[in-house]
């Protein structure tokens, strides 16, 4: 929203205040400056000029020699005006000067007579389009003088950026109003509640929609002259970057700034039957021409202004070629309506038509300003376009509201501002703007809101227009009392993102499938029809049919993601996923979620690494396993000796999912209870999914692993002391893991024994049938002193005697 500092003064003043000052004020009420600009600065250096003689140019028909004072002196200009003659008085740009094309005026000759600058048209000044003549200036306008003084040219223009709720300052007196509010001061407005008083029967106006168009008032003028605008009228709008045009155009224009009401204006001549009809269009109707001459295809939800006959305009955006003002135009019929907002702005993103009138509308203009708006631009039609307004007219007002009624608590607006106030001051506040305020009882208002306040809508709505009016300034600056107590971590939380910390930093990527997924899938991992898991979530409007239930696993999505992977010839994959699953539980009861962790690997071992570096190798169900041995050692559950919550298991009989392989398979239990599992899923499974490769995969209840515990860390000084190792090579039965032998070492509580590690597992033609050797290696430390052969020898002989007593072994001889 443009405006200048002379126009607002014509509504409200502003002496003592400067333009930095206001836009100060502006901003300080919501209303954020852009730019405060001096206007035609580059004006400056053109003066005022009084022709004294003209004679004709000895060497050109259409030139003359003109000699022309400017203040003491007396310049020789050549020029080709045809309106030059002695006495006019005009702009000069005197040899130096840099006209607004980037012409710069020198000194030179012209057919041989020299010219000291040259005498200027509107256009070349870029105040106008006219180039048939010399500005002319009004008689008695004094030579040498600044020409931007004498024309009142030398403003200051503010440009204010406006939010979409804030529809009642895209006018000059919008912005007056908020002005008069903060600096106290009246608010004077050219024509004020406007009514018309009966109805004019030489024109009809009839709306096919009253939500669509609430309101629709008209005048009729008639002895209307079209010609170009007084300067005053002129000056006003290329202040604000608007073209100047013919009078009837540039009131309309004028008073959509003054006001923001948009105006139209149509060739009453030309509306058949003197009619108006706001409708939408008819079928044959959907071709139409607008003002700017391009032929448009209407839609027929688009609303229209129509005569008797056709349409004659595109409602709240521009008006058509064949009601067009034009030079032979005497009747004017004035249209001042209210159109509903969203209507207009459909209509305006599918035509791709943009203006001011769109632009007000879109945002909503106030209803209440129609008439107002209407009698300021008749007034001006009359006296500056000669015209006669015939008494009457037509106020449809089919939308009207009840006006809106709001209670404000002083109590409550005080507490919410952090300031003291009564009465008298939020009173004083809000009429300054517009709004009507009685008391109703000690501490609370009516307040009548304006129609043109379509953003005040609550009490909180009322308590921010006294905060901008009272001054953001004014209000004390406090700091929040903030208790110095750390808040409570969501452990769950907490827990995912360990998760996703461990299993990136070993190369796993985290996937993230649509909880939405296809039913065929459960059959294709084999899970028979009274699986739990086979009970799903339909959706009662699914996007597409492999989107149609809830997913109760997350196993068939990984593996989709493997397929892809693959399709794209990336055959090294590790993914992750942390999501949640749904069981049904009832016909009218929301279903179960359940959180769980889930994970596939496939293909090369060693990723992307360089086959120079690293052996093409596939991964295998210890990969899969160990995985999920470093995920759970990182969340301190497994690994921890016998403060371990969980431990690794063959699943029982009948537990065994039909997707997984029985020989590669482990449970992950919490005591009695089943937490997760991994496995190699069968092949023939794995094909019904386009996959030819091997794929593991491991499985988690992430609700229950987040319920477990884990161990606490021991922070224990550096040892001082050096280790002893001792190896064990025992014969025990083909049966016995040799995990069991290294977790019965540890679990042997002897103090000094510090680790035990699996160092190689030896199965052959040189055992006995039914045997294998499982070679340990020990670790012995002290932290009180060195061991001696002595003090290892003795724990060493009981650790051997407790692993031949326990698994039935022997010690391997060579």
């Amino acid at each position: 929203m443009k405006f200048t500092i002379d126009w607002l003064n014509e509504y409200v003043n502003t002496d003592g205040i400067s333009a930095a000052q206001l836009a100060d004020h502006l901003t300080m009420l919501g209303l954020e400056v852009d730019a405060v600009t001096e206007l035609f600065q580059e004006l400056a250096p053109l003066k005022t000029a009084q022709v004294l003689s003209v004679e004709r140019h000895p060497d050109a028909d259409n030139l003359s020699l003109c000699q022309v004072a400017v203040g003491p002196e007396t310049l020789q200009i050549v020029c080709g005006a045809p309106n030059v003659r002695p006495g006019l008085v005009t702009a000069i740009a005197l040899p130096g000067t840099t006209l607004p094309g980037g012409i710069k005026i020198k000194k030179s000759k012209v057919r041989g007579i020299e010219s000291c600058g040259m005498l200027c048209s509107e256009r070349e000044l870029g105040l106008g389009t006219g180039h048939s003549g010399i500005m002319e200036l009004p008689e008695g306008t004094p030579h040498g003088h600044s020409f931007l003084q004498e024309l009142g040219l030398n403003e200051t223009m503010v440009e204010v950026d406006l939010t979409p709720n804030r529809p009642d300052c895209a006018s000059v007196i919008g912005i007056a109003r908020e002005v008069a509010g903060v600096l106290r001061r009246p608010l004077t407005l050219p024509v004020e509640r406007a009514e018309i008083e009966f109805a004019r029967t030489s024109f009809s106006v009839d709306i096919e929609s009253s939500a669509l168009c609430p309101r629709y008032g008209a005048r009729l003028v008639t002895g209307v002259t079209i010609a170009p605008s007084p300067w005053w009228l002129r000056k006003r709008l290329l202040s604000i970057g608007l073209r100047p045009i013919n009078n009837v155009v540039d009131i309309t224009n004028l008073v959509m700034m003054e006001y923001g009401q948009p105006l139209h204006a149509f060739d009453f001549e030309k509306l058949a039957g003197g009619r108006i009809v706001v409708r939408h269009p008819h079928g044959d109707e959907l071709d139409f021409t607008t003002l700017d001459g391009t032929a448009r295809r209407l839609d027929p939800e688009m609303l229209m202004i129509c005569d008797g006959d056709r349409p004659v305009a595109i409602a709240g955006i521009m008006g058509g070629m064949n009601s067009e003002v034009g030079d032979s135009t005497t009747s004017i019929l004035l249209e001042s309506a209210c159109f509903h907002p969203v209507s207009i702005r459909k209509t305006a993103r599918k035509l791709k038509l943009s203006s001011e009138a769109s632009y007000r509308f879109e945002r909503g203009v106030d209803p209440g300003g129609c008439l107002s708006a209407m009698e300021r631009a008749v007034s001006l039609l009359c006296e500056v376009a000669g015209g006669v307004a015939i008494s009457g007219g037509v106020d449809n007002y089919g939308g009207q509201r009840p006006p809106r009624t709001l209670v404000l608590r002083i109590s409550r607006t005080a507490e919410l501002l952090g300031i003291p106030l009564n009465h008298e001051k939020i009173i004083d506040v809000l009429v300054s703007i517009g709004f009507r305020c009685k008391e109703k009882d000690a501490d609370t208002l009516w307040v009548g809101v304006p129609s043109f306040r379509v953003d005040i809508e609550r009490e909180v709505d009322l308590v921010e227009e006294v905060a901008r009016l009272v001054g953001y300034n004014t209000i004390p600056t406090t700091l929040p009392t903030v208790h110095l107590s750390y808040p409570e971590q969501d452990q769950s939380r907490m827990i995912r993102s360990k998760i996703g910390d461990l299993l990136t930093g070993i190369g796993y990527f985290e996937a993230i499938n649509y909880s939405f997924t296809t039913e065929k899938h459960l059959p294709a991992l084999g899970l028979p029809e009274g699986d739990p898991r086979c009970r799903l979530v339909r959706l009662l409007n699914p996007l597409s049919d492999d989107q149609s239930v809830m997913r109760s696993m997350l196993l068939p999505g990984l593996l989709e993601n493997v397929q892809r992977n693959l399709n794209f010839q990336k055959n090294a994959i590790k993914l992750f996923e942390i999501g949640k699953v749904f069981t049904p539980r009832g016909e009218n009861e929301q279903p179960l979620e359940k959180t769980r962790l889930a994970g596939v690997l496939s293909g090369n071992r060693f990723g992307e690494a360089s086959p120079f570096h690293y052996r093409q190798t596939a991964v295998d169900f210890l990969d899969a396993k160990g995985a999920v041995e470093y995920l759970l050692q990182g969340l301190r559950l497994w690994g921890m000796g016998d403060a371990s919550v969980l431990d690794f298991s063959f699943p029982a009989q009948g537990r065994i999912d039909p997707h997984c392989d029985p020989l590669q398979c482990l449970t992950i239990r919490a005591g009695e209870q089943e937490v997760g599992c991994v496995a190699r899923i069968l092949p023939e499974v794995l094909r019904k999914f386009g996959i030819k490769q091997d794929v593991f995969f491991f499985d988690f209840d992430l609700d229950a692993l987040c319920q477990g515990k884990g161990v606490a860390r021991i922070f224990k000084p550096l040892p001082i002391f050096p280790s002893v190792g001792r190896d064990i090579a025992m014969l025990v039965p083909e049966n016995v893991a040799a995990g069991d032998l290294v977790e019965a070492v540890l679990s042997a509580r002897e103090p000094l024994i510090e680790g035990c590690e699996v160092f190689d597992v030896y199965q052959g033609d040189s055992l006995q049938a039914g045997a294998k050797s499982v070679a340990l290696s020990v670790t012995y430390r002290s932290p009180q002193k060195t061991l001696t052969e002595k003090n290892v020898e003795k724990v060493h002989m009981k650790i051997v005697e407790m692993l031949s007593s326990k698994f039935k072994g022997t010690l391997r001889e060579g």
